[in-house]
């Protein structure tokens, strides 16, 4: 008589499992920021999650008989902390300090650190792009379904902006998830992966386009364009030429001729091109912060007035013109005054903060990934759809910055987006063995990556909590 265990295997999914452990922590992080965010500031649950990412990453590490690190990358990923920590000593109030603190470490250092540490090649980072994906198409269902219904943040008059589960507190929230995922599909379509992947990829990036539409979000359409340009234009010059021309050509057809798109679209988008003339109150608004935190840095100009200390200068460097505050209020949300805390650019906010210090050890941390990622995608023919994707998510970061800074429940989205871009830029496969080897797996090897299997033949072991067998060819880095 055959025992249940032999005739119903039940353990199939384990080695599976298995192989997917080091990404489940950050799946979990992405996971949980589709949850419906709470309208105070504190930590939320994908903040708490980040934690247990850490613990998790330097529990693996410790575990290998490895350096966990490049030089390159300990001092890239390490030089924003000199110009934080520095900052932070000149922080209104200790509690300022130590928040701030804790915020830009996380962001900047600690979660890219952690995903440097944890993705060990393209299978991984493929988990990671598709639960941006992911969590983009949920929020931008939910997004649409606020405009259809009337259901989302006030704008006009109307409860009509699509905010997602991020609320009309942070009305850039569900912006941002739908532009980075609408940034990493773009880098899975363009890449050289499966036919199936590439399709699907596509079609997902293009139904992401609407709720991304009705965010009313005039920074992200314009980062979002320039960075599936650069995309684009990465991919191959021919191509980028062809795409352009169709869009161009459709968007003249569905606008023009056939008038989609709201007047309410169509006025928000016209206004991109009046930010210079008459200006709306919120542009207004910006210009006038901008300019005060220029003032704080002519005030100090090396070390800034401290983490999280806009606030407590705004009103002395301030014009006039900056009014009280933003008007935020939507459906299941009275009407609120929501005060204005920072520059709405993250480079200002750095220079007026961090000071030139700042300036230069966190964005320069930032260029240098840029030029790693840049550099490792011209050596990297089978794994362009991973390169796009991180190349594309630090390029939407840093035109974003442009227009937007750190803050509020979506914040964490940030630091997973420099995460991905900083394994493509710094991580370095290392062939020190592992404690724990699962048997060959030549049936799941993708040609090119020998990170899927063991070596090129199927014959080696993969490591699964360890680190990854180093690619055979020097043209693959990853």
């Amino acid at each position: 008589m055959s025992t249940p265990s032999a005739s119903v295997p039940l353990a199939w999914p384990v080695p599976a499992l298995q192989r997917a452990a080091p990404v489940l922590p950050l799946l979990a992080v992405i996971a949980l920021l589709g949850l419906p965010a709470e309208t105070d500031s504190g930590a939320t649950p994908a903040d708490l999650t980040c934690g247990l990412v850490l613990l998790w990453a330097a529990v693996r590490t410790l575990r290998q008989a490895q350096r966990p690190l490049t030089r390159t990358a300990a001092v890239v990923l390490g030089l924003p902390v000199v110009g934080i920590a520095v900052s932070a000593t000149g922080a209104v109030t200790p509690g300022d300090a130590v928040t701030g603190l804790a915020r830009y470490l996380q962001v900047f250092v600690l979660v890219p650190l952690a995903m440097v540490l944890l993705l060990r090649g393209l299978r991984d980072a493929r988990l990671v792009l598709w639960g941006l994906a992911g969590l983009a198409l949920w929020q931008g269902a939910v997004g649409v379904h606020q405009y259809l219904t009337g259901t989302g943040a006030s704008y006009q008059g109307a409860y009509i902006r699509a905010v997602g589960t991020f609320g009309p507190h942070d009305v850039m929230g569900m912006a941002s998830v739908v532009a980075a995922g609408v940034v990493s599909l773009t880098g899975l379509a363009l890449g050289t992966g499966a036919r199936r992947q590439r399709v699907a990829a596509a079609v997902c990036a293009a139904a992401l386009l609407v709720p991304l539409a009705l965010s009313f979000s005039r920074g992200s359409w314009i980062a979002t364009a320039v960075t599936c340009g650069a995309q684009l234009l990465l991919a191959g010059v021919r191509r980028a030429v062809k795409v352009f021309a169709a869009v161009a050509a459709a968007s003249v057809v569905l606008v023009g001729g056939f008038g989609v798109g709201g007047s309410a679209l169509q006025e928000r988008l016209t206004s991109i091109t009046q930010v210079a003339g008459a200006p709306d109150q919120s542009v207004v608004d910006r210009y006038t912060m901008w300019a005060a935190s220029i003032d704080m840095w002519d005030e100090h100009p090396v070390r800034g007035v401290g983490l999280k200390a806009f606030p407590a200068y705004r009103d002395s460097h301030a014009s006039l013109a900056l009014s009280s505050g933003s008007d935020t209020e939507g459906d299941g949300q009275a009407f609120r005054r929501q005060p204005l805390l920072s520059p709405h650019n993250m480079y200002m906010l750095l220079l007026s903060e961090q000071g030139l210090l700042g300036l230069v050890t966190v964005a320069g941390s930032w260029l240098a990934l840029l030029v790693c990622a840049l550099r490792r995608l011209r050596g990297a023919p089978h794994a362009r759809d991973c390169a796009l994707a991180a190349c594309g998510l630090l390029v939407w970061q840093l035109v974003n910055f442009l227009y937007s800074d750190i803050g509020g429940p979506s914040t964490t989205l940030t630091g997973l987006c420099f995460g991905v871009a900083a394994w493509w830029s710094c991580h370095q496969p290392s062939a020190a063995p592992s404690w724990l080897v699962a048997p060959p797996l030549s049936n799941s090897l993708e040609r090119g990556d020998p990170h899927r299997g063991g070596a090129a033949d199927g014959h080696s072991p993969v490591p699964l909590w360890g680190a990854a067998v180093p690619p055979a060819d020097e043209s693959d880095p990853r």
